[in-house]
């Protein structure tokens, strides 16, 4: 019993779960960044412009060509990299603080609340100012560059703080928060119980999950955030998208304000545009994610804490 207590007791440290989200999370970007050009052009379109999502990004590439399917792709893929790097080592560093110090385990509510944690800190140091210009990049149409008010990530980070302030690069944080905060705290409780329960799989065990496997669980744990979180998401991009008028006003005033405008104006379904095109993205992406990190920190197991002996 003491050997077993104290092999559970091992654990992958935060840098090796920090590295192989980053890793992780370039090859995400790479992937799906068409469906995120998609799902932000859908959330901002307020006359009914595209029909659906094959008609948006059929526009897209017919309009503009087939290289706006991939708009923003490097503040996104930077963003990625660095978001994944800070949730994977945050939510392994809080977790350890949750682990119950005998067996090493750590219960549902700990890891609820230390994906949570990572959600927050990651929404507040990467999410909100790399998607701010992603948004700002994305939402320009048009061929000539010349005429795009935003010439890249970093022209348009320059353009936003000349014009609005540093804080301009923090516009939607409050739904950003609350949409990464409740995401990763699902995702990370969601992920450990379909890997258990579909896998039999435990960390620390060594057992290293078959690529497939860890597509499937990363799958489904990615389905259950853009369902609850979607009015925040939809929020966040309309108060990262808007810049000040020439009068200074701004539509939206804050989080609840756009709430309850796009409600009053455009019917509560618009607070979950763009579902769909995230629903493609999102559960792809983690699958995607989770198939190099499983694999990375699958190596380390075998390597370094399966095969190590007990003291």
């Amino acid at each position: 019993m003491a050997e077993e207590s104290r092999k559970t007791s091992k654990s992958i440290p935060p840098y090796m779960k920090a590295l192989s989200g980053s890793l992780g999370g370039v090859v995400e970007a790479c992937c799906l960044q068409p469906i995120d050009v998609i799902k932000t052009r859908l959330q901002l379109d307020r006359t009914g412009s595209y029909k659906g999502i094959i008609h948006c990004g059929s526009t897209i590439a017919k309009t503009e060509g087939v290289r706006a399917m991939w708009k923003g792709l490097t503040p996104f893929a930077t963003h990625l990299t660095l978001k994944y790097a800070l949730r994977m080592g945050s939510n392994a560093v809080l977790q350890s603080g949750f682990k119950d110090l005998e067996t090493g385990k750590i219960s549902h509510h700990g890891r609820m609340l230390s994906g949570f944690g990572a959600g927050v800190l990651e929404a507040l140091v990467i999410v909100t100012p790399f998607e701010v210009v992603k948004i700002r990049l994305q939402q320009q149409k048009g061929l000539s560059h010349e005429l795009l008010k935003y010439k890249g990530p970093i022209h348009c980070a320059r353009t936003i703080i000349r014009e609005e302030g540093l804080l301009g690069l923090w516009a939607g944080a409050s739904p950003t928060v609350m949409r990464n905060g409740t995401n990763q705290a699902a995702m990370f409780t969601a992920k450990n119980a379909f890997d258990g329960v579909l896998w039999n799989k435990h960390e620390g065990d060594g057992k290293a999950l078959l690529p497939w496997q860890s597509m499937i669980s990363g799958f489904l744990a990615g389905t259950v955030g853009p369902v609850c979180t979607g009015p925040f998401d939809v929020v966040k991009t309309r108060l990262m998208a808007q810049s000040r008028s020439s009068s200074g006003e701004m539509k939206y005033k804050g989080m609840f304000h756009a709430i309850k405008t796009i409600h009053a104006e455009e019917g509560i379904r618009a607070l979950w545009r763009g579902l769909l095109p995230r629903l493609m993205r999102i559960p792809p992406g983690q699958a995607i994610m989770w198939t190099v990190a499983d694999q990375i920190t699958g190596f380390y197991e075998r390597k370094y804490i399966s095969s190590a002996p007990l003291s």
